[in-house]
């Protein structure tokens, strides 16, 4: 267990003007408040926070970070209270602390719902100050690497947790050695001969290419000393994490790797960035497609560097990063770099310092991701949104004014437009890509300049959600489709609740149903016409509510009585299990089955409301059709004569008025099924299909079934345009030689 000088020493190594009492104070502290706690290694508990500390130290960040470090784990496990902790110390650490306890009661490793919303929880801690996450990072590191004294189910769920939310995070704030063990010690966990047997092969192949990488080490050097760049060229073999990713994601074996080592070449400043990777490229062949240039255009994390890979010495395949100190350091400690430089103008080697903590693109991107969380998605969405920009690597596109659009690989044009705003996504309707039209789901390479058409009355389609691939995107596509289905509902709600009215005789406004939302357990009229839109609630509740005093004097017993028309307008009755539709005297009988100008308008699924048609037969216009209200789904559209009507006799309430209201020369076909009784010969298939074809009908689906030696019995699902269209179809299918009977089925 690291002694109390000790923790001193090593924050003095990086910042000689370190309060040294106030970290004597911490660990005495601790140390007494933890007491004879025990960790489930035996060893004492208090050496866990002191090993957190020590990682943070590495990572050289701030005297109250490191206090809070050790003191992490007193207020949840201890008699120690926040109070104390701001009174002894300061409140600066005890808001550190704070967030580090919430962050503490969380189980992490739970249901996805659950997972999802302490993910949250976890984002939202951190929103304030970021050295909370560095703390929670470090302290997860320093767990995992203490893991095998867990019991095994608990270990694989920590390890597939850690390489799920918290070794991405960990890249995606910039910390990449942070990351890499994560990644490797869940390996080691969770594929424990996996991991054994890469650490023995790639320790095999340090040993057999120790001379070919310092080969490269000495002649690079070299090299970019005669031309007067002092550099620091150093070779690693990659971690096993990163080689069984590679194989995984690419199929290949570990001999065909061919860049199982990669070498850094850090050099004083920028310029000379570009002179050591001119001297690279004029020494051995590059690879094409390999060449990447991270410092004019930094990720989102701000990682700046140039990749490139060329053909080296024994035409080995040599990776190389090149860099300057600065931007190595950014590249090792991410957002920890940051609290190194706080004061303005230039250092020593002439780079400018990087920018504080809370203006970097990590912190920016966490800000972004944690303005999510006011957007209104459940806990999985959130979960699942942000887990798609934590795993992808990135493509930078512009905006014709030239703005940087960093989108993760396979992003679409879609992805681009939510990017720039969502209202730009939501009201997109086509795309430029370098000037020329392309397709919304044409897949965004490196540099490209994209221009998004749009139109004002345009909303997103629902299928847009499995396309993208930012979850801001799919937020957005998801949040504009429950508004627009909501919309719907309500437009069927409010259509509903006129004709309640109507019927009742009552007059009807939004003031009047204002005033009862109380007594309707809804905070505003579209809530409550959405509610009837959906089936939650009935339309007679909603007139009882505005006019307590109403009586309805009309039957109950039949279907439709609650939502029919006028006294028994399009309503149906039961009688000998027949279904038969009657009208009000004097009412002029109309082909639809509604009364003139009575019931819901509908047009089709294309339309302004939830409509759907039976399952069984469908309807088409021209038929005598009521609707059924169905909960979650919306209004079902029937043909009079259908029998599955009947097992809604015990529903009045969910029966309502319904009338066509397609307009002339609509392109919309709706959907009917026929049975078809043919002739078992060959080519007869062929010709009822002819037929069909002949006059514009569309063949949805054919289920076909031998019920004789001799016969077949055809099942046609199909889409016509209306009644007189459909018994075309018959007629000409009856006139069939091979057709011994064709007629329209309703289930």
């Amino acid at each position: 267990m690291m002694r109390q000088y000790e923790l001193v020493e090593r924050v003095k190594r990086y910042n000689p003007a370190t309060d040294e009492a106030l970290l004597n104070r911490a660990y005495v502290y601790a140390m007494r408040a933890h007491g004879t706690q025990k960790r489930a290694s035996g060893d004492p508990f208090f050496a866990h926070p002191l090993e957190v500390a020590a990682i943070l130290t590495d990572l050289r960040l701030d005297d109250a970070t490191i206090v809070a470090a050790v003191l992490h784990d007193t207020v949840e496990d201890t008699a120690a209270t926040l109070e104390e902790i701001g009174r002894l110390f300061s409140p600066e650490i005890r808001a550190l602390v704070d967030g580090l306890t919430k962050l503490k009661r969380l189980d992490l490793v739970s249901k996805r719902a659950v997972q999802g919303e302490n993910f949250r929880k976890l984002l939202l801690a951190v929103a304030e100050d970021v050295r909370v996450l560095l703390v929670k990072l470090a302290d997860r590191l320093h767990n995992m690497r203490t893991l095998g004294f867990m019991k095994p189910e608990k270990r694989t769920r920590i390890a597939e947790e850690t390489l799920d939310i918290y070794a991405p995070l960990a890249g995606r704030m910039g910390m990449q050695e942070l990351r890499d063990e994560l990644e490797d010690l869940s390996l080691q966990n969770l594929k424990p001969e996996v991991y054994a047997t890469l650490a023995k092969r790639l320790e095999a192949f340090s040993e057999t290419s120790k001379s070919l990488i310092k080969t490269i080490e000495k002649d690079l050097t070299a090299r970019l000393a005669a031309q007067g760049i002092p550099a620091e060229v150093k070779g690693r073999l990659k971690k096993p994490y990163s080689i069984w990713s590679k194989m995984e994601r690419k199929s290949v074996a570990f001999e065909q790797l061919s860049d199982i080592v990669g070498f850094r070449i850090v050099v004083g400043t920028t310029p000379q960035c570009y002179g050591a990777l001119g001297v690279v490229h004029t020494s051995w062949p590059t690879v094409p497609g390999r060449y990447k240039d991270y410092i004019s255009t930094p990720k989102q994390n701000d990682y700046r560097s140039i990749h490139t890979t060329v053909i080296g010495p024994k035409r080995q395949r040599v990776e190389l990063q090149i860099r300057t100190h600065a931007m190595d350091e950014i590249a090792e400690y991410g957002i920890a770099a940051h609290a190194l430089y706080k004061e303005e103008g230039e250092r020593e080697d002439g780079e400018s310092h990087p920018r504080l903590a809370t203006e970097s693109g990590a912190y920016q991107w966490l800000r972004r991701t944690i303005e999510l969380l006011a957007e209104g998605d459940s806990p999985e969405e959130f979960l699942e949104h942000t887990k798609l920009e934590l795993f992808q690597d990135q493509v930078f596109c512009f905006t014709p004014k030239g703005r940087l659009i960093a989108l993760p690989r396979g992003a679409t044009p879609i992805d681009f437009a939510y990017a720039v705003h969502t209202d730009v996504g939501n009201s997109a309707v086509g795309a430029k890509i370098n000037g020329r039209m392309s397709p919304l789901l044409h897949e965004l390479a490196n540099g490209d300049e994209v221009e998004i058409a749009r139109s004002d009355g345009a909303s997103p389609p629902a299928a847009w959600e499995s396309l993208v691939v930012t979850g801001k995107a799919r937020a957005a596509i998801r949040r504009a489709t429950r508004t627009a289905v909501r919309r719907q509902y309500a437009g069927l709600g409010r259509q509903i609740l006129d004709r309640a009215f109507e019927r009742a005789g009552k007059s009807f406004s939004d003031e009047k149903l204002r005033g009862a939302l109380p007594r309707l357990a809804r905070a505003t009229p579209d809530d409550v016409f959405a509610a009837v839109g959906r089936g939650e609630m009935f339309s007679g509740d909603v007139v009882k509510a505005v006019y307590p005093d109403f009586k309805d004097n009309r039957s109950a017993g039949s279907p439709g009585s609650a939502q029919g028309g006028p006294d028994g307008a399009g309503r149906l009755s039961r009688k000998d299990q027949t279904i038969r539709l009657t009208f009000p005297e004097g009412s002029p009988e109309r082909a639809d089955g509604g009364a003139p100008d009575e019931g819901i308008p509908i047009r089709g699924v294309a339309g302004d409301l939830p409509v759907s048609f039976a399952p069984n037969g469908g309807a088409v216009p021209g038929d005598r059709i009521v609707g059924i209200l169905t909960p979650g789904v919306g209004v079902t559209i029937y043909p009079i004569q259908s029998t599955a009507l009947a097992d809604f006799d015990n529903e009045p309430e969910r029966w309502l008025d319904v009338r066509w209201d397609v307009e002339a020369g609509s392109n919309e076909r709706f959907p009917a099924r026929l049975m078809v009784e043919s002739i078992n010969e060959p080519g007869v298939l062929a010709q009822i299909a002819q037929v069909i074809a002949d006059h514009d009908g569309n063949i949805d689906n054919v289920r076909m079934t031998r019920r004789t030696q001799d016969f077949t019995d055809i099942v046609i699902d199909l889409a016509v345009w209306d009644l007189k269209h459909l018994n075309a179809i018959v007629m000409e299918l009856r006139a069939k030689r091979s057709v011994s009977r064709a007629e329209r089925m309703n289930g």
